[in-house]
């Protein structure tokens, strides 16, 4: 025989959360607040007055602590922290607003538009549509944004539910020289409904800072994956081989004009890059440089092993001592050249320039990703 169950009938299922007001106050009552201070110990003349432990004693409200901030109205959540995730970028905080100091990882991009583009990449992402845009003054203001919470669900009737909206403005600013900027965000409308009614909410200081950090930390979080993105497609650049060829002279030509030289088939700054990876293993010690003039000071030492490991019995026809090597923009744009000279700055012979020529086109043209 079987044993007959008896269904569970629910009378009423609702599932009731926290508010958003709820989470910013203390559990359960505020009744430590109405609790009396214990007077001290009352010793008698003539004993001694016992040590008190001074461990967990509250100290005295401070001149700018709000005394009105207790129990329910006291907010106990923990502070939002700004998160600089992304390369080259540092905070710093304002009474007024907290501002993202972005500084340039390219010197061939457009700080101020990869900024833009990517606050605006980074609404797009989010589904967040833009009320107004002026490049000119560095502003984007967005759409609203709304996000609902269901507070108490009910099986039979409709969810009460908890819809926060707000629109927020990003401003951008980059300084002259281009290489560094900020960012900086502030909350200029918000709204909160609860069940269909707008509740009338006066923000707190506290309370725009945490909705602020939490939509500035998004977007900064946003930029860190563009930003890495770019640095590893620079790195992956940089890591293909550049084609060398070596340039003489024409016959009849003087020996200033005709002085032989190598032409790298890529943009002076991946060059340049290229050969502070690549000068060290031919056995040059850079002494110095200088990027805007283009000018690496070198210091060779003969290393025969070495040499005689990578290129057979051949090694460069270079006496030890100090050299220079000069960048110059090639004829086009895509070109750089490259002139070895000695340490007075005087040319060196086309038949050492060609002798040395072998040793770097196959080091410059090496792909570094299959190392």
């Amino acid at each position: 025989m079987l044993k007959q169950v008896t269904p569970l009938m629910l009378i009423a299922a609702v599932a009731a959360c926290s508010s958003p007001l709820d989470r910013r106050q203390v559990n359960d009552n505020d009744a430590y607040v109405h609790t009396a201070t214990s007077p001290e110990l009352v010793i008698p003349a003539g004993l001694h007055k016992p040590s008190y432990n001074q461990e967990y004693k509250i100290p005295a409200i401070g001149p700018k602590a709000d005394p009105l901030l207790v129990g329910k109205r006291l907010d106990v959540r923990p502070p939002l922290q700004v998160l600089p995730m992304a390369e080259g970028t540092h905070v710093e905080e304002g009474s007024d607003n907290i501002k993202i100091v972005v500084e340039s990882i390219d010197n061939k991009v457009d700080l101020k538009q990869e900024i833009f583009s990517t606050l605006k990449g980074f609404m797009t992402k989010q589904g967040i549509g833009s009320r107004s845009e002026n490049y000119e003054q560095g502003s984007i203001e967005t759409d609203w944004i709304e996000s609902q919470e269901v507070i108490e669900s009910n099986m039979w009737s409709a969810d009460k539910v908890y819809l926060l909206r707000q629109r927020y403005r990003f401003n951008v600013e980059v300084r002259p020289h281009g290489r560094t900027g900020n960012v900086t965000i502030n909350l200029i409308e918000h709204e909160e409904h609860y069940n269909g009614v707008e509740q009338d909410i006066l923000l707190s200081g506290e309370d725009k800072r945490r909705y602020t950090v939490d939509m500035l930390n998004s977007a900064v979080s946003y930029m860190s994956i563009k930003r890495e993105k770019a640095i590893k497609a620079a790195r992956l650049q940089q890591s293909l081989g550049i084609e060398v060829s070596l340039v003489e002279p024409q016959a009849g030509e003087d020996e200033q004009a005709g002085q032989a030289y190598w032409l790298a088939a890529a943009p002076y700054k991946q060059v340049w890059d290229r050969l502070r990876i690549v000068l060290p293993e031919m056995g040059f010690e850079i002494a110095d440089m200088d990027s805007n003039k283009g000018l690496y000071f070198l210091s060779f030492n003969d290393n025969s092993g070495f040499w005689s490991s990578l290129w057979g019995d051949d090694k460069l026809p270079l006496k030890e001592g100090n050299y220079r090597i000069l960048l110059e923009d090639g004829d086009a744009s895509e070109q750089t050249k490259i002139v070895l000279r000695d340490a007075e700055d005087e040319p060196l012979s086309n038949e050492v320039v060609a002798g040395v020529y072998q040793a770097l086109a196959n080091l410059m043209k090496e792909d570094r990703n299959k190392r």
